[in-house]
């Protein structure tokens, strides 16, 4: 593990706790999953890649269009997917078939028991199992550039 993927763990950590708010990003407050990666992303880097526009829960549904995944190839690297996990991962999910890709967590341990960082409705920043329903809908990885 890189020293930046390693560091992105522990900033994630970090966030653990913090309620959701969607569009949020600030760290104890509030945030989205979105949110989260742009929280780790200021602590890496600064300032953020590029300006969000506002968006709603249903975002990018209505015309399909894949924007987080766009960004992500924007601004991070992707990783090889017949590559192992590796700690420091940001990882793109499609909640439900044939929808857009439009969750985002970051991967904490790899091996036998993954886990990974995300912010979801309903829940706070939470570490969770990289379970087999989670693992299914992970589209993509990328590293932190």
């Amino acid at each position: 593990m890189t020293d930046r993927a390693r560091r992105a763990v522990v900033i994630a950590r970090g966030w653990v706790g913090t309620p959701y708010r969607h569009q949020a990003s600030t760290k104890g407050a509030g945030t989205d999953c979105l949110g989260l990666l742009r929280g780790v992303w200021r602590e890496l880097y600064g300032a953020e890649p590029e300006p969000v526009p506002a968006y709603t829960a249903d975002w990018s549904e209505p015309d399909g269009a894949e924007r987080l995944w766009q960004a992500a190839r924007r601004h991070l690297r992707p990783c090889d997917p017949q590559a192992p996990l590796r700690a420091g991962e940001v990882l793109l999910f499609r909640m439900r078939g044939g929808s857009v890709a439009k969750h985002l967590g970051i991967a904490a341990e790899c091996g036998r028991r993954p886990t990974f960082i995300h912010a979801y409705s309903g829940h706070e920043v939470v570490e969770s199992a990289l379970s087999a329903p989670w693992a299914r809908r992970v589209v993509a990885r990328f590293a932190f550039p």
